[in-house]
């Protein structure tokens, strides 16, 4: 168990480079499973989802190594399409190694994934993808059982979800035949994958917006991939910045993939410029409120930064109106930041926050790893010290979040038990 110490009321000013996607580097590190020679992964965060997908490629048989800011993946002596229970339970993005061991192997079993309790989030697009592709699948006794090569087919996704996105593009690249993928997600972390594969062989392409074709029969072969980065973190450091009226350069962000994120700092009272690859952030003395701002699959609003967004919502000046549309239980640091000071009612999948002049420290605990940055960043800017417990869940997502956060002014500070 883990604690950050939060002393608030300080301004964060300087630079902070931006780390690999985590979103983007989970997916790809399944997919080396697909490819039966050596493969590099660069700007690959070394984070504790991170570690627990490589656990997880060594337990079927892959091995898997730290070279400077990447991990090389030699799948070429995996043997096994079963996961470990102990391993694969603990983690959601366990699931996304079925398409790519149902493309290798023919066969993949895992139990029920893991994960942040942020809401349902099921399975079952996957699983009926997998069908589609004529697939057999057993949910017995608590695991997931798939057997049969996939055959190449035309997929239509009820939803665009990124989960299932990635993992039916997966088993396609090792099905017979070609695949079409109708409504995919289209999130940056998608087309990372796809780029990965293709640079190994596959042959994955967009069709419009709406469509993707993968064509099957392929043979995968080693290649290098540098992970982009990831906007998720950049948008949470942009949102420090913003909640503490600080000023910060953030190096390496891609604007292209914040553009609903800067739009609503933007509203909030935000100044920002951008050069290359550069974002330049200065925040308000106290933010304005956000009338109305929805969670969407991308392009719209990410999920992902609804928390963080919340807690500048509660020292803004005015009402904000928070509607989440992904998940329907993402609201659980409302109740964490009411410890202190804030005022904000939920009700069901919409937050109506009240913004005071200023929050309080209190001790608090992450219930989630985007709540649990969301805390932080209340405590960055309230009165006093705040404590939050169960900050371990923050690394499933942020490099040494504290040792960042203090390069640029902040007393923060971790204890581990």
């Amino acid at each position: 168990m883990a604690k950050l110490i939060i002393e608030g009321g300080r301004a964060l000013k300087g630079q902070i480079t931006v780390q690999g996607a985590k979103n983007a580097a989970l997916p790809i590190l399944a997919a080396a499973m697909l490819i039966p020679e050596p493969v590099r992964i660069g700007n690959c965060p070394r984070l504790t989802d991170v570690e627990h997908m490589a656990g997880l490629l060594r337990a079927l048989g892959c091995r898997v190594d730290w070279t400077g800011d990447g991990l090389v993946v030699d799948a070429g002596c995996a043997r096994t399409a079963a996961l470990p229970e102990d391993l694969a339970g603990s983690i959601r993005s366990s699931v996304f190694l079925l398409g790519p061991l149902l493309g290798r192997f023919g066969a993949a079993e895992a139990p029920y994934p893991g994960g942040c309790d942020i809401g349902n989030r099921p399975v079952d697009l996957h699983l009926k993808g997998f069908r589609a592709m004529g697939v057999k699948v057993d949910e017995a006794s608590g695991r997931i059982r798939c057997l049969g090569r996939p055959r190449g087919t035309e997929i239509a996704l009820e939803y665009p979800s990124v989960g299932a996105t990635e993992n039916l593009l997966m088993a396609a690249c090792g099905a017979e035949g070609d695949t079409i993928l109708v409504n995919p997600a289209r999130e940056p972390e998608i087309d990372d994958l796809m780029a990965f594969l293709n640079g190994a062989g596959f042959d994955l392409r967009r069709e419009g917006s709406s469509r993707i074709r993968v064509r099957g029969g392929r043979r995968g072969h080693g290649t290098a991939h540098a992970i982009l980065p990831d906007r998720i973190e950049a948008g949470t450091y942009l949102t420090a910045a913003a909640i503490t009226g600080g000023h910060l350069v953030l190096r390496g962000a891609r604007k292209e993939h914040l553009s609903a994120l800067l739009t609503a700092l933007k509203e909030a009272g935000c100044r920002i410029r951008s050069e290359g690859t550069d974002l330049d952030i200065e925040g308000p003395e106290r933010p304005k409120e956000l009338r109305r701002l929805v969670t969407l699959p991308y392009p719209g609003f990410p999920t992902d930064m609804q928390s963080q967004v919340f807690a500048l919502c509660t020292v803004a000046r005015g009402t904000s109106v928070l509607e989440e549309n992904v998940f329907e239980d993402r609201f659980r640091h409302g109740a964490e930041l009411r410890r202190m000071g804030a005022d904000c009612d939920l009700r069901g999948r919409s937050a109506v926050i009240r913004g005071v002049k200023s929050l309080h420290g209190a001790t608090v605990t992450a219930r989630d790893l985007r709540g649990g940055a969301a805390l932080a960043l209340a405590g960055l800017r309230a009165d006093g010290v705040t404590v939050m417990e169960q900050a371990e869940r923050i690394d499933r997502g942020y490099v040494d979040f504290a040792a960042t956060l203090r390069q640029a002014g902040a007393a923060i500070r971790r204890e581990d038990d």
